[in-house]
């Protein structure tokens, strides 16, 4: 099982963050937790939600009102977009099949 993220590196405050997370090696429909997670520089992991394999989403509650959570099944991917970033939201974005299996990570940084 391999994901790997891709998307831009850098966004502008009050931009939208839109990564994508390519998974080979299984089914996004199959049965896990595809999840995003950050973490921001000098802190710790951050959870920010996942789709499962039948669609459903969920949300950290502190990202909700800004993030979604969607999938390609055709091209076996899932991608996040944050809204309204801000500088506070610079992190590196992994996109993991929760727990088991991690992309490499993504560095984004918000320009103010």
């Amino acid at each position: 099982v391999q994901l790997q993220e891709s998307g831009p590196g850098l966004v502008s405050t009050s931009q939208t963050l839109s990564l994508t997370c390519t998974v080979s090696g299984v089914s996004i429909t199959s049965n896990y937790y595809w999840t995003w997670i950050r973490q921001s520089p000098g802190k710790g992991l951050e959870w920010i939600g996942y789709i499962t394999d039948s669609g459903i989403t969920d949300y950290s509650p502190s990202l909700r009102s800004r993030t979604t959570i969607s999938r390609d099944t055709s091209k076996n991917q899932f991608s996040l977009q944050l809204n309204t970033v801000t500088p506070e939201d610079t992190a590196v974005y992994y996109c993991t099949r929760w727990s088991e299996y991690w992309g490499q990570g993504t560095q984004v940084t918000v320009s103010s």
